[in-house]
């Protein structure tokens, strides 16, 4: 899909993050990159092959952690 030059990288590489954006929809949270990778608001990824990547979150800490400190 890419016809940027260097090309992007491929949706299942390490980087694939990095590819140029061809379709932003920030209203509904989602941006198509030109490698075929649709990437959500929250990190999670819609792979081309339609495998999906959950979101990266870093879980915060609980009341009782808190409390605990």
């Amino acid at each position: 899909m890419c016809s940027h030059t260097p090309r992007c990288p491929a949706a299942d590489a390490t980087d694939a993050g990095a590819a140029h954006p061809i379709s932003i929809h920030f209203d509904q949270g989602w941006v198509l990159l030109c490698n075929g990778l649709v990437v959500f608001d929250d990190t999670g990824q819609l792979r081309p092959d339609l495998k999906v990547v959950p979101p990266r979150r870093v879980a915060a800490p609980s009341q009782t952690e808190k409390a605990a400190a």
